[in-house]
């Protein structure tokens, strides 16, 4: 009864328009107040030490590089690269928004940095070949979500956090899930822009553009493959790889590139203060949130329902994907990891899934809601960019969300999928 009222609480303040922070916050020492206000004195504590973690050094300065990556002429070289490598197959802009979303994502670790940045320069260019708007839009929302999948990626620290789990072993965890959702989409993408003849005519090959896209491009792609590299086998970890990448872009904006100023290094750190540090309040706050769910054994009392309906694991899975799909269309990817993960994952583990299995369903579920109405993340991005509604972005988008709901059902129903890397690099489950 006290955790429903508790709940209750939650949903009064976020209906009233109060941040989601605060309202998890204020619910909180709302019921401490009513029902352990001795407890109260702890509540600081809590929240500094939520917020306070050598892990979460790594997400503000992941969000830096990919800030510095848009001003320091990464992004439109990862686009020209791969406007140069899918020149023979007859593709076109849609092909290079999801390869190049594949790249910048193994380096921003941001779904809607990735909208933005790849947004801002492909739509205007798709829609000027042929493509209509919604589909300009579409491509770009829907290729984004592997920007929080591939490695390396922001909501894998948090979930890494609250779970316990290796972040180098999250981060391979979401690799094959990334790749196949990339995989799926350039298949979708190329039949339908056959099928509506989107596809722009072919360019005659020219040696030397081709050489001239690839070696401006090496700087950029040996970004996400030195952090992996870094992560995955110990030489460093994702706090430490994230500094590197910062420190990587800056010199690359400025020596390689030479069109990063101090001024956009400066606005870049405003933007990432401004970005992180909202983040981080709510983790602090959803600390004390997990606090009483801890308290009053709520993980246990919800492991036992759902033992007790006596339900197959892939039951389980399937209703539990359906559960982070509806959450996410209505909460953003940190709170969401930050309130489900202390009470679904003890419920899985219990079924015989890993962590690692179910931080990977957790994130491409969330990322699924980062372009749902009415929250999505990255359509708010997108809007900002092409002033289309919303609702008409989503539907550009779905064609290639779906590709993203199979993959999200297969890695539910065949743990391999996420496990086998992991394993494979010497990561114990």
């Amino acid at each position: 009864m006290a955790m429903l009222v508790l709940l209750a609480f939650l949903i009064f303040f976020a209906v009233l328009g109060v941040p989601l922070a605060f309202a998890i916050g204020a619910s909180c020492v709302t019921y401490i107040t009513a029902n352990a206000p001795t407890f109260m004195s702890m509540v600081p504590q809590r929240i500094w030490n939520g917020a306070y973690s050598e892990l979460m050094i790594a997400m503000p300065l992941f969000m830096l590089a990919g800030e510095l990556m848009n001003t320091g002429g990464i992004t439109k070289r990862i686009i020209n690269f791969c406007l140069q490598i899918l020149k023979p197959f007859h593709g076109g802009l849609g092909e290079v928004n999801i390869v190049a979303s594949m790249i910048f994502g193994g380096i921003s670790g941001s779904s809607v940095a990735d909208t933005s940045a790849l947004g801002s320069i492909l739509i205007p260019a798709m829609e000027d070949l042929g493509y209509p708007p919604d589909a300009s839009a579409g491509i770009t929302v829907a290729s984004s979500t592997m920007g929080m999948i591939i490695p390396p990626s922001t909501p894998m620290i948090v979930y890494a956090m609250i779970s316990g789990a290796s972040v180098g072993a999250l981060f391979m965890a979401g690799a094959v899930p990334g790749i196949l959702i990339g995989l799926t989409q350039l298949v979708v993408v190329f039949w339908i822009s056959h099928k509506k003849h989107w596809h722009p005519k072919r360019t005659p090959f020219v040696a030397k553009e081709f050489i001239n896209a690839i070696l401006a491009g090496i700087p950029a792609l040996l970004m996400p493959v030195f952090i992996i590299i870094c992560v995955s086998f110990g030489i460093c970890t994702a706090s430490e790889s994230a500094g590197v990448a910062v420190l990587y872009s800056i010199l690359v904006g400025f020596f390689v590139y030479r069109e990063l100023t101090w001024k956009d290094i400066w606005n870049a750190l405003k933007k990432t203060l401004i970005s992180s540090s909202s983040i981080m309040i709510i983790i602090g706050f959803t600390t004390i949130f997990t606090w009483v769910l801890t308290m009053q054994r709520v993980p246990d009392t919800v492991a036992a329902f759902f033992m007790g309906l006596n339900m197959p694991a892939w039951g389980i899975a399937l209703m539990f994907d359906v559960m982070i799909l509806l959450i996410g269309c209505f909460i953003d990817v940190s709170p969401a990891i930050l309130l489900l993960t202390p009470i679904l994952l003890p419920v899985m583990e219990s079924y015989g899934f890993s962590a690692l299995q179910f931080g990977a369903m957790m994130i491409t579920g969330l990322a699924i809601g980062l372009v749902t109405p009415p929250v999505g993340m990255c359509l708010n991005a997108c809007n900002k960019i092409n002033r289309m509604p919303i609702v008409d972005i989503f539907k550009g988008a779905l064609p290639y969300v779906i590709c993203n709901v199979f993959v999200l059902i297969a890695i539910s129903l065949w743990a391999p999928l996420t496990t086998w890397l992991p394993v494979l690099l010497g990561y114990s489950m």
